[in-house]
């Protein structure tokens, strides 16, 4: 069982992978499943072992038993046997203990030691914090004390590396607390901030389609480029999320992590060389460039809406005026891209699961031709279609065959299921893992841009918070820093203000990948 998109990805030497949150979804979902397939791969070292961390009182065999069916179900290989299954779980250990007691800490370092001696590790650990975020500083802290953030006897030979999921903070002071929370027991060098989307293959392939082609970096600006769109789409509501959700919204949710982090992918300049140093500078100077929002802006740069039954649903407060749908216009203020408006949305509840980026190209400055069947002028635009489908659509104008010279648009299609099979796309965490494992920061965020992150979406919260807690005065007004809050309907693409936005420069939003 190989795949061709690891070919020249180093393998990890060995290394005890330590998850706190083992009995958690996200562990029983995707984290162990990732590790088995990259194992039935052959990605791992012939000798590691995983140590789960968790309140609940497993042995080693319940735990082992408990992460069974969830690997073999969302493992992308369901060839593999019984054999093949028993030879992975025998590298799955658990620690049982609360996160807050130091003793857990005790008990995890001597069955780390163990590992260590068992497996040859020399020291080298990974830790994965797959927690709520309210734990992250205390485990942090705990390890610090333990002394397992240090590096074994082997020095040079060994690691010790930290991923961490999102949310990384909930605006830009208390990620500020965070990032110093962190450093005073790790290294930056050794933080790995995990946002999954940088793990799939379509959103890499970005960087391939810009950089390892000739014919399309020549117009990647703002003299062909007419204006950029990113929607991350989910067609399922909060569900068991309404209790976090409800204190987050859709900015402090998406926006601040997949969405930017996709849009600096299509904005950055090409890196010197495609390594974590380079690639995440050029990415914090994208950042950087985003022109801030001002309070009396953000009612005309924004929509937010709210699905019509959210209130309903169980943990969501009486009247709660939290945003599920969001569409954002933001302004890129460098020699690239000045006057280029991005268009960035994303929504629950929507007519389709569809994650897409799709960069329209300006009309032609003088038409030769009669018009399309449409009617109207049909630009040029290239979507990345990231989930479900992945694959990539160009849009051209083609002559219809006949007599005239009539055209309509046609669309080229590239779609990697079909060109390399399903089962060679690899889900984004088995990438991010073995990328840990092996030392390349390259799609982890760093502190800054986390940082430079908030301090995008901050403005554009505080504008809604603020208009949300404004009391009418005694003539009957309100300060209004944010657009209405609009409901929508199950199944819609959200509020009819994320199309007025559009429509009121002649532009509208486009769903090309399925959607």
């Amino acid at each position: 069982m190989t795949d061709q998109s690891f070919s020249r990805v180093p393998k990890p030497s060995p290394t005890t992978i330590v998850i706190f949150g083992a009995s958690g979804d996200l562990t029983e979902r995707k984290l162990i499943p990732a590790l088995y397939t990259l194992d039935l791969e052959g990605r791992l070292p012939e000798r590691y072992a995983v140590i789960g961390v968790a309140r609940s009182e497993y042995t080693d065999e319940a735990f082992r038993a408990h992460l069974r069916k969830g690997a073999q179900t969302n493992s992308r290989l369901t060839d593999a046997d019984d054999a093949a299954w028993e030879r992975f779980a025998s590298h799955l250990l658990y620690c049982q203990g609360a996160y807050d007691d130091p003793a857990t800490y005790a008990a995890l370092a001597a069955r780390m030691a163990e590992t260590d001696d068992a497996c040859d590790t020399c020291g080298s650990h990974l830790f994965y914090l797959s927690t709520p975020p309210q734990l992250y500083p205390i485990i942090v802290a705990h390890l610090g004390a333990a002394g397992l953030s240090r590096r074994g006897s082997a020095g040079q030979d060994s690691f010790v590396r930290i991923i961490i999921e999102k949310p990384f903070g909930h605006d830009l002071a208390s990620a500020q607390a965070l990032n110093e929370q962190i450093h005073e027991v790790f290294d930056e060098s050794q933080v790995y901030r995990i946002d999954h989307y940088l793990g799939k293959e379509t959103v890499q392939n970005i960087m391939v389609f810009r950089f390892g082609n000739a014919i399309f970096e020549p117009v990647w600006n703002r003299n062909y480029v007419d204006h950029v769109q990113i929607t991350v789409a989910e067609s399922v509501a909060v569900g068991q999320r309404a209790g976090f959700y409800d204190t987050a919204g859709v900015l402090r949710d998406v926006f601040q992590n997949h969405l930017l982090q996709l849009m600096t992918l299509i904005a950055i300049e090409p890196p010197a060389a495609f390594n974590a140093a380079f690639l995440r500078d050029e990415k914090g100077k994208v950042l950087q460039a985003v022109r801030p929002m001002r309070l009396d802006e953000v009612p005309a740069a924004t929509v937010r809406g709210q699905y019509r039954t959210y209130r309903d649903e169980p943990g969501v407060r009486p009247g709660s005026t939290t945003a599920t749908f969001a569409a954002v216009r933001l302004q890129v203020d460098n020699w690239r891209w000045q006057g280029v408006p991005f268009y960035l949305r994303s929504g629950k509840l929507l007519a389709s699961k569809a994650t897409e980026i799709t960069v329209q190209f300006k009309d032609v400055p003088h038409k030769l031709f009669p018009q399309s069947e449409s009617g109207r002028p049909q630009a040029n635009f290239i979507t990345f279609c990231i989930q479900p489908e992945e694959g990539l659509h160009l849009r051209f104008e083609t002559k219809i065959p006949g007599a005239g010279m009539r055209m309509r648009p046609v669309e080229m299609d590239f779609q990697f299921g079909k060109e390399f099979g399903a089962a060679a796309l690899p889900d984004a965490y088995e990438r991010l893992l073995l990328d840990a494992l092996t030392g390349d920061a390259s799609l982890f965020a760093r502190a800054d841009e986390i940082e430079l992150s908030w301090q995008i979406i901050d403005p554009i919260q505080a504008g809604w918070d603020a208009s949300d807690a404004a009391l009418p005065t005694a003539q009957g007004w309100r300060t209004e820093t944010a657009p209405p809050l609009e409901f929508y309907e199950k199944g819609a693409w959200g509020p009819p203000g994320a199309d007025r936005m559009l429509a009121q420069v002649d532009r509208h939003w486009r769903i090309s990948c399925g959607g």
